[in-house]
């Protein structure tokens, strides 16, 4: 099956170059990879709510080691999805926030995360269909 999507309209591309995700070399498989991580997903469908300090974030995370935590927030900080607000009090206090542009992608990806939950029944009824299959 072969997908086509002109991204030409809303790229937003003023090089000249037309993204292509299906194309081996391109850079936006690499975003589309960050946003689309187990983490990434979590991180940016928990800034949706509010902003968070780097605890709080980890807690609300469930599972995510902090290590994991640190690079996920840093890749999408470096790619324009975070906010990071260091205030300079003592003790240190870090808030992460979602950019207008982190915005928009924690809403793409929580759409996914979301539907995926509601349609979890039949996932795991097609998986049992198909293990029965070939057993």
């Amino acid at each position: 099956m072969s997908v086509s999507v002109d991204v030409s309209a809303t790229s937003g591309d003023t090089a000249g170059r037309h993204p292509n995700v299906n194309q081996p070399m391109c850079p936006s498989r690499l975003v589309l990879e960050h946003v689309t991580s187990r983490w990434g997903v979590l991180v940016l469908a928990a800034l949706l709510e509010r902003s968070y300090r780097f605890g709080e974030l980890r807690r609300t995370v469930g599972g995510v080691s902090e290590k994991m935590l640190a690079q996920t927030l840093q890749t999408l900080e470096r790619d324009g999805f975070v906010h990071r607000d260091a205030k300079p009090v003592i003790p240190p206090r870090v808030d992460y926030s979602l950019t207008p542009l982190g915005r928009e992608a924690a809403e793409q990806v929580w759409g996914l995360a979301r539907w995926v939950e509601r349609r979890l029944d039949a996932v795991e009824t097609a998986r049992g269909a198909y293990d029965e299959a070939r057993s």
